[in-house]
């Protein structure tokens, strides 16, 4: 390319480019660099009676995020009954998602058995709320968000 021949001749074009000399940090094999869920739980391994939608019991989560990224929407939903639950969070990280969750779902524990997230980081602490509410939480695998209902 011009410009890094311009570089190696001692010229200074690279200096307007947005990166100049920070190394580029290509994904290898389109894996995420940014860690993994630890202890995560394939959705290969939920109950078949989840996936017959029999009884309330059985949870989706996700978030949605807000306009210019102010925000973010828990949004918790029953597989059967479509009853939906949201809660407000001011930021996206793991510790206020797992908190919503807590709080939302404390006075249906009863009738929480699973949750199924999709591999968002702000679900990380999958065993907080696994533990809280006394139910196994599964992932979709990556880029398959159609296996949540």
């Amino acid at each position: 390319m011009y410009v890094w021949a311009d570089k190696q001749r001692g010229g200074t074009l690279y200096e307007n480019l947005r990166r100049r000399d920070r190394p580029y940090n290509k994904r290898a094999n389109g894996k995420s660099t940014r860690g993994h869920i630890k202890n995560a739980i394939s959705i290969e391994h939920r109950p078949q009676v989840v996936d017959d939608k029999s009884r309330i019991e059985y949870w989706e989560i996700d978030t949605v995020i807000g306009k210019g990224h102010s925000g973010a929407l828990v949004t918790i939903v029953d597989g059967k009954s479509k009853f939906t639950l949201s809660q407000q969070v001011e930021r996206k990280t793991a510790e206020l998602v797992t908190q919503a969750t807590i709080a939302l779902l404390e006075p249906y524990k009863h009738l929480v058995h699973t949750i199924t997230a999709d591999n968002g980081k702000e679900f990380a602490l999958h065993e907080k709320i696994s533990m809280a509410l006394d139910a196994e939480v599964y992932f979709a695998h990556p880029h398959a968000s159609w296996e949540r209902a």
